[in-house]
């Protein structure tokens, strides 16, 4: 699965990226066909404390799994994506099987 990271007005440091090479590496033992992950990193422009948004496009036969979910950090915005995508893809196992 190839991994493709864009962050949109913010460098990442490497411990976010070495954390979300982690991650979404993990999605490949529920769902074997995800022929790429999109994961887009982003501060929203609002005064709220949760403003860093993170977005997972996964690319598989069929629809693509899109997840978004924005919180105060990167890591636990990811988490929460990974976690969703994580069920959307043991749904969709199940349905193709």
């Amino acid at each position: 699965m190839k991994i493709s990271v864009q962050a949109i007005g913010l460098t990442p440091h490497e411990p976010l990226e070495s954390h979300v090479d982690k991650k979404v590496n993990k999605l490949d033992t529920f769902y074997d066909k995800i022929q790429e992950c999109k994961v887009f990193l982003k501060v929203e422009n609002n005064s709220d404390k949760a403003n860093k948004t993170t977005e997972l496009i996964l690319v598989v036969p069929g629809d693509d799994i899109v997840v978004k979910k924005t919180t105060t950090s990167f890591e636990e915005s990811l988490d929460q994506c990974v976690d969703t995508a994580k069920k959307l893809l043991i749904k969709k196992k199940e349905l193709a099987s």
